[in-house]
């Protein structure tokens, strides 16, 4: 299959069904938030964390074992381990909306979640995301119509968002990739929180210090094609490798890299059954660049911040190191 990529990157939402919603505070004391991306129903997700220093919600229920294959929800957070509260208030939505695995008298929302730490970087250490700010960022991305561009930046879980060890302003990123070929048009994007202890990788340049060593990166990669869960988690881990290409250091003891994957299953990724196996290995590539792509596009969309804490100054490098 042919790969292209757009001139602006893209974004997840280019995935058909993908919604992404976010809810943030900034100023008196709050620096965080929380994105959701929304998947349309019956979306199998899996995921691999390689951080020695997580902060994850349900992601054993994404091990291709267990009994339930389908997301409803993936949620992204500032708030470290508290802000994973978020995910019951997303949880709610999906409730209320219907959304879940079924069960005798309702449904139970299955809505991973993962948390970036920025505790106290407005100033206010217990300023953080809470269920209700999960609710208020489900319900954007349900709002938002369909292909919708996202925000970036300093929005959602990369409002508090910090790279190189705390020094510079990391952000919201996001990008797409497609892939075509007879009879089949796959597309792969990816929705990056930036908030590593690496800066981006250049030949040459050492790894920063490792700070106060409280630092992740997370993402979700979305795809249409028509993925088992085993090929989803398979997917997470090869595109680990677009988070190394983007950062140095990352997957250290001291952070939580995290990386989701959702596949839609709209598209059959091969339109024979002859290389099934070389059309997997090029949209594991694909999700990887996406990875890259992401990462570099929430460092480049970053502003500058000020709190009583500290000010984190926009990070510029040439492109080609990004």
């Amino acid at each position: 299959m042919a790969r292209t990529e757009s001139p602006t990157t893209g974004a997840i939402t280019d995935v058909p069904g993908i919604r992404v919603g976010h809810a943030h505070r900034i100023g008196h004391g709050w620096l965080t938030g929380v994105s959701v991306v929304l998947p349309p129903p019956g979306t199998i997700g899996s995921v691999d964390v390689r951080g020695g220093g997580p902060g994850t919600h349900e992601t054993d229920a994404l091990d291709p074992t267990t009994l339930v294959s389908t997301v409803d929800a993936v949620v992204l957070t500032g708030g470290s381990a508290y802000g994973l509260a978020t995910a019951a208030g997303v949880q709610r939505w999906c409730e209320e909306n219907g959304r879940g695995f079924p069960v005798p008298g309702g449904v139970v929302p299955i809505v991973p979640a993962a948390a970036i730490f920025d505790l106290g970087r407005g100033g206010d250490f217990s300023a953080r995301p809470d269920a209700d700010m999960g609710y208020q960022a489900a319900l954007a991305a349900a709002n938002s119509s369909e292909g919708a561009d996202v925000d970036r930046g300093n929005v959602g879980a990369g409002a508090g968002a910090a790279i190189g060890a705390g020094t510079f302003k990391g952000g919201v990123g996001t990008a797409s990739v497609q892939l075509s070929g007879e009879n089949v048009h796959i597309v792969v994007g990816a929705l990056a929180v930036v908030n590593a202890a690496g800066l981006p990788w250049q030949p040459g340049r050492a790894a920063p210090a490792a700070g106060e060593g409280l630092n992740t990166t997370l993402v979700v990669v979305a795809t249409n094609a028509q993925l088992t869960v085993a090929q989803a988690k398979r997917t997470s881990t090869a595109a680990h490798a677009g988070m190394a290409r983007a950062l140095n250091p990352v997957h250290t003891m001291a952070d939580g890299d995290t990386i989701f994957t959702l596949a839609t299953g709209a598209q059959t990724l091969i339109s024979s059954v002859e290389l099934p196996i070389a059309a997997m290995i090029e949209l594991q590539s694909a999700a990887a660049e996406a990875v890259r792509l992401a990462i570099g596009d929430g460092i480049a969309q970053a502003t500058q911040v000020t709190t009583p804490v500290q000010t984190w100054p926009e990070f510029r490098a040439p492109q080609e190191s990004i």
